[in-house]
């Protein structure tokens, strides 16, 4: 199957404005502008415009669905709620709970990575600080254990993309060897570590390391005290992290998501939804693994026993939403935020077959009217 898509086609090195991008058996055949195409075959002008799949390292779910909950069918649901949406790739985050629920949960998800429904798994926890905790139950948040990190790769095998550690638990050095001897991502996050503690725990790894949702879950930077923030700021600039951002107006403010852009670039930035069984529900009440959550005006926050709103609990937009906000709302570029929303994900987990519009890589292809509507989603060339 072959097809000639023909509009704005949005780069890494940015957009081609009346660009061509020709597919052929699953795969991107050729990109370059109109003008490099035999004229009689291309289709007419289009106001059309052309991104990349979203690749999301940070999904706990979706379309009333939880990977930390549901069965084998519902984390398929959620999984095709995020495609339907944009989302061609995403890891499946698990949040912190008893051992055996771990175990459990990489059974059932086992499936999903081996058909490629889901790229891999995403453990955030059980190794955090209680102190920033978030939206994780406090009761399962132990120190750092190198064997139950060990029988969670054994049983995962190979399938554990990425993992939330805290920079201060114990252990920090030989977890970090275990996961990126896996060829995991190490992810630092929900860390009260000092700036110190947190740029050594950056620096440990010998595989590829991030920066789980900068800014939360993790105290606020301050001029005589940056932190974790400041830390992780400084390891992304110079090129040594990349930095996971919610930039979904709830998370963070739009000025934040600019700022960061301008501080360490599209390509140490993952843009992330961290979304939760709510995501394109309608107000009401969820779960997130073991918590109560309400949404509210298409925020979730913890359920609490006197209705006073709780910690935020995961977000309830796609990539493509964050995507889109940063150029509407924060002034980024298209071409940055696309690259920010997939190509240094693809880099970040080391898959070297998407994540752009280029020739050879896999088709997956977002197309959207002149103003950034999602009209059709292609994966490997397929319509979904």
């Amino acid at each position: 199957m072959s097809e000639l898509l023909r509009g704005t086609v949005v780069t890494p090195s940015g957009a081609i404005d009346d660009g061509v991008l020709a597919l052929a058996d699953g795969r991107i055949a050729e990109v370059g502008p109109a003008s490099a195409f035999p004229a009689a075959t291309l289709p007419a002008p289009s106001e059309r415009v052309y991104l990349p799949g979203m690749i999301d390292v940070h999904c706990h779910g979706g379309g009333g669905f939880g990977f930390p909950d549901s069965d084998a069918d519902g984390a398929r649901a959620a999984a095709a709620h995020h495609l339907g949406r944009g989302t061609t790739t995403l890891l499946a985050s698990l949040v912190s709970a008893a051992p055996e629920k771990l175990l459990e949960r990489i059974a059932t998800l086992a499936p999903l990575v081996d058909d490629g429904t889901v790229a891999g798994l995403h453990l955030e926890g059980p190794f955090l600080a209680q102190e920033v905790c978030g939206a994780q139950d406090p009761r399962y948040i132990i120190d750092g254990d190198p064997a139950l990190l060990a029988s969670l790769l054994d049983a995962a095998g190979g399938r554990i993309s990425s993992m939330t550690v805290a920079a201060e638990t114990a252990h920090f050095a030989d977890l970090a060897r275990q996961l990126s001897a896996a060829g995991a991502v190490v992810s630092v996050g929900h860390t009260a570590g000092d700036y110190d503690t947190v740029a050594a725990a950056l620096g440990t790894p010998d595989g590829p390391v991030s920066i789980t949702h900068l800014f939360n879950g993790m105290h606020p930077m301050h001029h005589r005290h940056p932190g974790a923030v400041g830390a992780a700021l400084q390891a992304a600039g110079e090129g040594h992290a990349v930095a996971e951002i919610i930039g979904d107006g709830v998370h963070l403010a739009a000025g934040t998501v600019a700022m960061v852009f301008a501080t360490v670039g599209p390509d140490h930035i993952a843009l992330v939804s961290d979304a939760m069984q709510a995501a394109g529900m309608p107000d009401g009440q969820y779960s997130l693994g073991p918590l109560e959550v309400t949404v509210g005006g298409g925020v979730a926050r913890l359920t609490t026993p006197d209705g006073t709103p709780g910690a935020i609990a995961g977000g309830t937009s796609s990539v493509l939403d964050v995507v889109v906000r940063a150029v509407r709302h924060s002034g980024v570029s298209l071409a940055d935020a696309a690259r920010a929303g997939a190509t240094t994900p693809a880099r970040l987990l080391g898959l070297k077959d998407r994540g752009e519009l280029a020739a050879g890589l896999r088709a997956d292809v977002l197309e959207l009217s002149a103003d950034l509507e999602l009209l059709r989603v292609l994966r490997a060339g397929e319509q979904v």
